[in-house]
């Protein structure tokens, strides 16, 4: 009667388990259509979401290199939409709907306490890219091999100045195609 009792027990635990994982994958997945559906328009035009610094969860910075001298001349902040981090550590890939929010920023660099410094100054711009491996924009010339790709400008983030993925967006990426054209070995929030 007791190793019933238990294994009855056990039977229940096991079962709350996967109920939990799959209301935790619905939710994900949830979570990224209504974030995509906040950035996209039925047209595929996509403009950068009001509310993704407290929204969304920080993913991580680059620093990039001045062209003279000590420090840097851009800061990129980027973010990743609600359940993106998870679901990538999960299985290794953005599932669809997933948004990515880079912040680029002009910087100034100067001396401090803890050595010669950079930080943001002046937002320059934003770049936003959607997940979308179904290709649900074909006609669109901003989606393409899985994402959908816009850079935005600070003065107006509804409004693109990307023309073509192929020709404003996918030669910085190339170097990350291996890893869904994005640059993952600089977010530790994916590694775990």
């Amino acid at each position: 009667m007791k190793t019933t009792t238990i294994l009855i027990g056990l039977a229940g635990l096991i079962v709350t388990a996967v109920v939990a994982a799959e209301v935790q994958d619905y939710a994900t997945a949830a979570m990224s259509d209504r974030s995509a559906a906040a950035v996209v328009d039925a047209q595929g035009n996509l403009r950068v979401p009001e509310d993704y610094r407290i929204a969304y969860q920080l993913l991580g910075a680059w620093a990039i290199a001045g062209d003279q001298g000590a420090g840097s001349k851009e800061l990129h902040v980027v973010y990743a939409s609600p359940g993106t981090i998870a679901a990538y550590r999960k299985d290794g890939h953005f599932p669809d709907g997933s948004v990515l929010v880079k912040e680029v920023f002009a910087t100034d660099t100067q001396p401090m306490t803890t050595g010669r410094v950079s930080h943001a100054q002046t937002l320059k711009g934003w770049f936003v890219m959607v997940r979308d491996s179904r290709d649900t924009h074909p006609g669109n010339k901003l989606w393409g091999d899985g994402w959908g790709w816009s850079w935005f400008d600070a003065g107006n983030p509804s409004k693109t100045t990307s023309t073509d993925f192929k020709v404003n967006c996918l030669g910085c990426h190339v170097p990350a195609q291996a890893t869904e054209w994005i640059y993952v070995n600089g977010y530790p929030p994916l590694k775990g």
